[in-house]
């Protein structure tokens, strides 16, 4: 099945495949025309960029034009892993790669399937989440299914991912690193090997980085963060709670560790969506580095 996946690539056309965080929705990312494909199956607008996935630091360096001591000290702490990189991009990376950015993502995934197809393949692999723009991430092959149908070449099935949520991005392009996206790995594991980090200021334009819109990572239901003194909604709903239930909706527990949190987060969601509630509900998550990226995602999948 990769050799089928690995032909399709390098034919121009698209794979879904399970990495660590989600499943993406993969092509061959040296390709332009195949790369509008991935855009017009999400209904992607071209203001956001997408990332490369590759299989090896020298497949990295050949997309960028500048491969920083900070880029090798991340690479060899945190790859194959959730983080990715933005750097300066080289001249074989196209436009509409990057949003006509100058500055390409790139990250190597940790998960079998993935760094198995991208050799298969011998090319560098676009791939954002497989489904459409702004809605909830798939985190098994049935999600893709479900979500893209017909739209998609072929989905390699490589169960439920661990991670769970999208990856770190962290931008080396300019003088000072910038978290552009917060994950499941830390600002604080970040600095821990690089130093100080900042934070980044939303702009207009391209935005530098995926995951960056204000409405993002939404299921079809709508979604509420709600402190415990904000009354429920009106209707029916269900209550992800990973400290303390309450009464007026049906009560879900959640973990009460980020990381398992964060690998139960999404398929949760999906389950809630297909039950036809008429609200999720969801206890806020601390707002601490080692949740940061969970919380992040729920901020924006209620921002309404």
């Amino acid at each position: 099945m990769i050799d089928r996946a690995a032909a399709i690539i390098r034919a121009g056309g698209v794979v879904a495949f399970p990495t660590e965080t989600v499943y993406g929705l993969g092509a061959n990312a040296l390709d332009p025309a195949a790369i509008r494909k991935i855009y017009q199956i999400k209904q992607r607008p071209a203001t956001s960029p997408l990332i490369v996935h590759v299989s090896s630091i020298e497949m990295a360096k050949d997309l960028t034009s500048s491969w920083p001591p900070a880029a090798q000290a991340l690479a060899n702490a945190f790859w194959p892993g959730p983080l990715t990189l933005v750097l300066p991009r080289s001249g074989v990376v196209p436009n509409e790669l990057t949003a006509g950015l100058n500055t390409v993502g790139i990250r190597m995934p940790a998960h079998p399937t993935a760094l198995a197809l991208i050799e298969a393949a011998q090319v560098p692999i676009a791939a954002p989440s497989a489904n459409r723009f702004m809605q909830l991430s798939p985190t098994t092959a049935q999600h893709v299914r479900e979500g893209l149908g017909a739209a998609v070449d072929l989905i390699l099935d490589g169960g439920a991912t661990q991670v769970g949520i999208e990856s770190t991005v962290l931008s080396l392009a300019g003088a000072q690193p910038v978290l552009l996206r917060p994950g499941m790995i830390t600002q604080q594991q970040i600095e821990d090997v690089i130093g100080p980090v900042s934070s980044h200021t939303a702009g207009d334009g391209p935005h530098p980085s995926p995951g960056l819109h204000q409405k993002h990572y939404a299921p079809l239901t709508p979604l509420y963060l709600l402190e415990v003194h904000q009354p429920f909604p009106n209707g029916s709903g269900v209550y992800l709670f990973h400290t303390t239930s309450r009464k007026g909706a049906t009560p879900r527990r959640m973990p009460s560790q980020p990381d398992q949190y964060a690998a139960a987060l999404y398929e949760m969601l999906h389950q809630c969506d297909a039950e036809g509630w008429s609200y999720i509900a969801v206890e806020p998550p601390p707002n601490t580095s080692a949740w940061a990226g969970i919380f992040d995602r729920l901020q924006r999948a209620s921002f309404r």
